[in-house]
């Protein structure tokens, strides 16, 4: 009975989304965390909409060209962007982003991946973590919020940032998983919904939880988009109970109370 009334209830959202007048195309721009639950629900809601979706993917921060501030800084044409939640924040100051646009989509913990095949280090405690870091020769961060966090915090909580300062690098605007794939670093961290979709890579699992944070993925309605309306109903697809699957399978989890 639960099942069909969410089931029902999804079809009273859509329908009400149709008759909100659909946009013909909806830009969207969004970080990796989020992009294998958005590759798996953007054919469903094209389906079911009549809409068609444009995505461009980039970091929610950093110096890059493919970064979203930089996108939206050159007026690239955006109707919605799919971002870390304090970096969503920030647009929202700026004006770039509509304000109480936010919707809160889902969260990712960090994880910890080595090249297909080899060894897989111990990180089933904080010692442990610890240790696999200092014997390792190379490690590996994004340049987004989880790497943030390796480099600025979780280093310094582990009491190894010194040591381990020329052999750890911030990798910018290409997953991490890819570059220990190609071997040119042992040990990698990122978020694990951006961590599972690469191929050539073994996850080790997630941080132990006294190092563990979770970075909130949400979405918003970009200032100057001319399809405010049909933006808001893809942001609420999104976090819809028919969404729910899809963000559990591609590593993320539903953000508690939802």
């Amino acid at each position: 009975m639960k099942a069909l009334t969410r089931r029902a209830a999804v079809l009273c959202s859509l329908l009400l989304l149709a008759a909100a007048g659909p946009a013909s195309e909806l830009h969207v721009a969004s970080s990796g965390g989020f992009a294998a639950a958005y590759k798996a629900l953007a054919p469903l809601y094209e389906q079911k909409t009549g809409e068609a979706l444009f995505i461009a993917w980039g970091p929610s921060m950093g110096e890059t060209p493919q970064a979203i501030p930089a996108r939206l800084a050159r007026g690239e044409p955006l109707d919605a962007v799919i971002m870390v939640g304090y970096a969503l924040d920030d647009l929202i100051k700026q004006g770039k982003v509509v304000p109480g646009s936010r919707v809160d989509l889902a969260r990712a913990g960090i994880g910890v991946v080595v090249r297909a095949g080899t060894p897989h280090p111990d990180i089933s405690s904080v010692e442990a973590l610890k240790q696999a870091l200092l014997a390792a020769n190379s490690i590996a961060y994004s340049d987004s919020a989880s790497g943030v966090y390796i480099q600025n915090e979780m280093f310094k909580k582990l009491g190894i940032a010194d040591q381990v300062a020329g052999k750890a690098r911030m990798i910018p605007a290409e997953p991490v998983g890819a570059v220990v794939a190609r071997g040119e670093a042992e040990i990698g961290f990122q978020q694990i919904s951006e961590l599972k979709p690469i191929r050539g890579i073994d996850l080790v699992g997630p941080l132990p939880p006294e190092v563990q944070i979770y970075t909130v993925f949400s979405g918003g309605i970009v200032s100057a988009s001319g399809n405010q309306p049909q933006a808001a109903a893809l942001l609420r697809f999104f976090a819809s109970p028919e969404a729910a699957q899809a963000v559990t399978d591609s590593g993320m989890e539903r953000m508690p109370g939802k």
